[in-house]
């Protein structure tokens, strides 16, 4: 049931529905954040952060950028689900400004001291949850009131990630629980959105075969994947940790081949969320051998990146009255994101006449994201446009 009255709204475009402020801001965060990366892991920049550089790098792309992603998406899914009016004007503005707030504290701007960076960083997680919560509950949204579990653990990962590097000098485990839980939820939403949108796609064009609805098997591999994530972030070298990672890799590809992803070579909007999920199971595969560094890029750059880059594009693109086709742009900014996955799993170190991995990886990264950011921010600035172009919806 679609909100009441959207015309009410009178005040800026941008902050007339959540994926507006929220995408912007984390498609500009990953343009600017990956550089200043580079700069402090290979060319010694310093930071004032209360964290280690490379726990500040992990936090900041999964509780900066993932979580303004996944915030954007909530706040403009549930009130679809709901029926209730979005968040919008001060309020949205307002959190938005807290999640800025928490990117300056955690980055070490205003020299805080660790305990208010970690309470000024986790307000921001913790109003997500109460709106998020109130929305669902006042609409009488049950059955989706699961999704509030994995944000709420993550929330919980994000305290715990600030509570270890304070007493461990190092935030080990919280960063594979962090990633483990954002993996989750790709596996949880991913899962609803991808076949849907494939399904829809296939139908139009009269296809033989189609995604299997979801079932045991799908309901199997969650909680397949989630043992595994969670076996990781506490015992991440051992052997059963290691087969429970390659059975749920198998698993998720099983899962991945019985949505039809084959079958969608000429809808490259719906074919990017089946790429993206891929590395699902091909980062399980690398952790379940033990290849950390490859598995954790595979998963980061390529699930997270590339399943946020195209959930932004296709949200915008509907959500602003535009025909859903990415056009040569955007597949191109989509290609150089999970090449960037590809580079940096697969060259951590030296890549061609002394240039690291890490560099290739991070500038295709930047240029991926620059090009979605030149494309899509005037979209995401500027009122819905009057009249939808006719399409074929994918």
């Amino acid at each position: 049931m679609p909100p009441t009255a959207p015309a009410a709204y009178k005040g800026p475009a941008l902050f007339s529905v959540g994926f507006r402020p929220f995408f912007l801001s984390a498609i500009a965060f990953a343009v600017l954040v990956m550089p200043l990366w580079i700069g402090v892991y290979g060319h010694g920049l310093a930071l004032q952060s209360v964290f280690a550089p490379v726990d500040w790098h992990i936090h900041e792309m999964l509780f900066g950028y993932a979580a303004a992603v996944i915030s954007g998406f909530l706040f403009t899914a549930i009130p679809n689900w709901t029926g209730r009016m979005p968040i919008r004007g001060w309020p949205l503005a307002g959190l938005v400004a807290l999640w800025i707030a928490g990117r300056l504290a955690v980055s070490g701007v205003g020299g805080l001291s660790p305990l208010p960076v970690m309470l000024l960083d986790n307000a921001f997680l913790g109003v997500i949850v109460i709106v998020i919560l109130r929305e669902i509950v006042a609409g009488r949204n049950w059955r989706n009131l699961k999704v509030v579990v994995p944000v709420v653990l993550f929330f919980a990962a994000n305290l715990l990630f600030h509570i270890e590097a304070l007493t461990q000098g190092g935030a080990d485990a919280s960063r594979r629980l962090s990633l483990g839980i954002v993996i989750f939820l790709i596996m949880l939403i991913g899962g609803r959105i991808i076949p849907s949108f494939t399904r829809n796609w296939l139908v139009q064009r009269a296809s033989p075969a189609l995604p299997v609805p979801f079932n045991r098997f799908d309901a199997a591999s969650l909680v397949a994947g989630a043992v595994a994530l969670t076996v990781w972030s506490v015992t991440p070298q051992t052997v059963p940790t290691g087969l429970l990672l390659l059975l749920a890799s198998g698993l998720h590809l099983s899962r991945l081949m019985r949505w039809q992803g084959h079958r969608t070579l000429a809808s490259p909007l719906t074919l990017m969320l089946h790429i993206a999920y891929g590395f699902i199971p091909l980062g399980l595969f690398a952790l379940g051998l033990g290849a950390t560094v490859a598995g954790v890029h595979l998963l980061g750059v390529g699930a997270i990146g590339g399943m946020t880059i195209a959930v932004m594009m296709r949200a915008t693109l509907g959500h602003t009255g535009r025909a859903l086709e990415a056009g040569r742009g955007l597949c191109l900014a989509f290609f150089l994101v999970m090449l960037a996955a590809v580079v940096r799993g697969l060259f951590p170190d030296a890549f061609i006449a002394g240039v690291s991995g890490l560099e290739v990886a991070g500038g295709l990264w930047t240029l991926g994201f620059g090009l979605v950011l030149l494309r899509v921010g005037p979209w995401l600035l500027a009122q819905r446009v009057a009249r939808r172009t006719p399409q074929r919806r994918p």
